[in-house]
């Protein structure tokens, strides 16, 4: 079985979803298969993406968070699967692609080769209500449907050819992806605290604000902003550059 496979027979379900993955070979073979705004790729941060997907989790729990992890990164924070346990954000699915190798760093044996590091095991031993140990696509579909079937949190330990894909590089960097994917988390409270504190139109659409100097400019009907703030912070950073250039203080 290989983990692009198993990511691009759920990359349908995960239209409805708030996808985080881990850094490395994960992150690029699900935007190989299309960006989404709902996806978050953390690149350069090894071991962080179960921690961010808890976070997303708790404080969105209307919505379905899936974390798509790997073997390497879950033995670099295996506190993070106690922590899950405790919280038990039933609206997250944690995913652990266990291919025994570093692949995205050198392709360094992990401790899961020798078989004596068993991660849906210890996932248990945490306290982790639902976990699912496969190693074929037809267990990894059924388990994956039963979690989001279920109300619960799930953990899918998948066993995967240590194999990757043929380049590395998104086109997408880390910081515009972080502002674009909290754009799309953010609640019309949230736009609504932003748009009024900065007297800037809001990002989402159906925002209304009662800020006096955004009524006074608009006439008293709002318009939605169009542009991404990732946009908007580039172009600001280059009438900056052209003002320096130009000696305007």
């Amino acid at each position: 079985m290989k983990r692009a496979e198993c990511i691009k027979a759920l990359y349908p379900e995960f239209e409805e979803c708030l996808v985080v993955t881990n850094m490395g070979a994960c992150a690029q073979e699900l935007y190989d298969l299309g960006h989404r705004e709902n996806f978050f790729y953390l690149q350069h941060a090894m071991g962080l993406a179960s921690s961010i997907g808890l976070g997303v989790a708790m404080n969105l729990p209307d919505e379905r968070v899936v974390v798509l992890d790997g073997d390497g990164s879950v033995l670099m924070n295996l506190g993070t699967l106690a922590t899950l346990a405790r919280y038990r954000p039933r609206n997250l699915l944690h995913i652990v692609f266990d291919n025994g190798s570093l692949l995205s760093t050198g392709g360094f044996a992990t401790h899961t080769t020798s078989g004596l590091t068993d991660l849906a095991l210890i996932a248990r031993g945490a306290g982790c209500p639902h976990v699912d140990a496969v190693n074929n696509m037809y267990d990894f579909m059924e388990a994956a449907a039963d979690a989001f079937d279920r109300n619960d949190l799930s953990v899918i330990v998948a066993k995967v050819e240590a194999v990757g894909p043929d380049h590395f590089g998104l086109d997408l960097k880390l910081p515009e992806n972080a502002i674009r994917f909290l754009e799309y988390l953010a609640s019309p409270n949230a736009q609504n605290h932003f748009a009024n504190g900065n007297n800037e139109w809001p990002a989402a659409k159906g925002i209304i604000l009662d800020n006096p100097a955004l009524k006074a400019m608009s006439g008293g009907s709002f318009k939605t902003e169009t542009m991404p703030v990732s946009t908007l912070g580039m172009i600001l950073i280059r009438v900056q550059h052209m003002l320096d250039r130009v000696g305007f203080r």
